[in-house]
């Protein structure tokens, strides 16, 4: 019987020295550390840093946390925490056409909007004139000019692929021309007789 007893407490002894030395002496995870950084470096190539940013964003956070648990000597974290930096670059890189193309739709419809608007601001100013109201027909004039060059800028970019650009051009362009429609017709609305 107390041999029985003995031969199970050093089994145990042996299971759990066989434990200790498995968690307590793991190993760097420096190749999928290294993994992670080239699927990061992969996708900032294929610029998703600028048509996937939440997903790449992601991405750069877990291989900072990886990086920092190996620091801390936390292996298994780290390792855990690389895979998923490098699940979210491969992931990252494989939406950037398809944020792309969402850029450039929206791009798009705001040339639309934007050309629009612009007619419209040529409609206020006419009747502004023609009813005598006070109206900076030269600032006016000056953003109608402005964005009927500017729109045939901004299809120039997205058709050579400079999409981010031409999306962040006409954007601007968007808010310049409907801050000016909303001044106009602020203008244009009866003041209230106190």
């Amino acid at each position: 019987m107390l041999r029985n007893v003995r031969v199970g407490c050093s089994v145990l002894l042996v299971l759990c020295c066989c434990v200790l030395l498995q968690y307590g002496c793991a190993k760097p995870p420096a190749e999928e550390i290294a993994k992670a950084e080239k699927a990061v470096e992969e996708a900032r190539a294929k610029e998703a840093n600028v048509y996937v940013e939440d997903v790449f964003k992601k991405a750069e956070t877990a291989l900072k946390k990886a990086k920092d648990l190996m620091t801390q000597k936390e292996y298994k974290e780290a390792k855990t925490a690389a895979e998923e930096a490098a699940t979210l670059g491969q992931q990252a890189a494989s939406q950037v056409e398809a944020g792309k193309a969402k850029m450039k739709a929206d791009a798009e419809q705001m040339i639309t909007q934007v050309q629009a608007a612009t007619n419209e601001l040529k409609v206020m100013v006419a009747d502004a004139i023609s009813q005598k109201r006070p109206v900076n027909r030269e600032e006016v004039q000056a953003l109608i000019g402005k964005n009927e060059v500017d729109v045939l800028n901004v299809k120039v970019r997205l058709e050579t692929g400079k999409i981010k650009e031409g999306y962040e051009q006409i954007k601007t362009m968007k808010v310049q021309t409907d801050a000016q429609k909303a001044n106009l017709a602020a203008q244009a609305a009866p003041k209230d007789k106190q």
